[in-house]
């Protein structure tokens, strides 16, 4: 079964831009081209981009997509990539949940310092602008 770059989009939910970008780095096959040069792309295409789709939207990099890719062409083989690259994600989102505790308890001192400080109304300067511009 041929489908258009269009038909593709709507199963896909990749819209024809990213459709085209993956095709030009590899993450899916060149399509074939009809006899008036329109891309023809098949059922495979549709299962490759919604892989794609699922992998970024668990925020893989394009590269670790491409490692995806390849590890599942050889299921057992490439089951110890896709572990450790799936490893590696979740050290990823540990360190970036790390951060945010660091950066809501700075907003939440922020807060309680112009709170018991300068507060809303008051005629002090607002410590925030301090805390803002100060290096620490």
């Amino acid at each position: 079964m041929s489908m258009t770059i269009s038909d593709l989009s709507r199963r896909s939910g990749c819209t024809p831009p990213t459709i085209r970008y993956y095709e030009r780095i590899g993450l899916i096959a060149r399509a074939a081209r009809t006899s008036g040069g329109r891309r023809a792309f098949g059922s495979s295409d549709v299962e490759r981009l919604l892989f794609v789709r699922r992998s970024r939207a668990f925020g893989m990099s394009i590269e670790q997509v491409r490692t995806l890719i390849e590890a599942a062409a050889a299921p057992v083989a490439g089951c110890g990539s896709a572990r450790s690259l799936i490893q590696q994600r979740l050290d990823d989102i540990a360190a970036q949940r790390a951060e945010l505790a660091k950066l809501e308890a700075s907003l939440v001192d922020m807060a309680k310092r112009c709170d018991s400080g300068c507060g809303m109304g008051s005629s002090e300067p607002c410590n925030i602008f301090d805390d803002l511009a100060a290096a620490r």
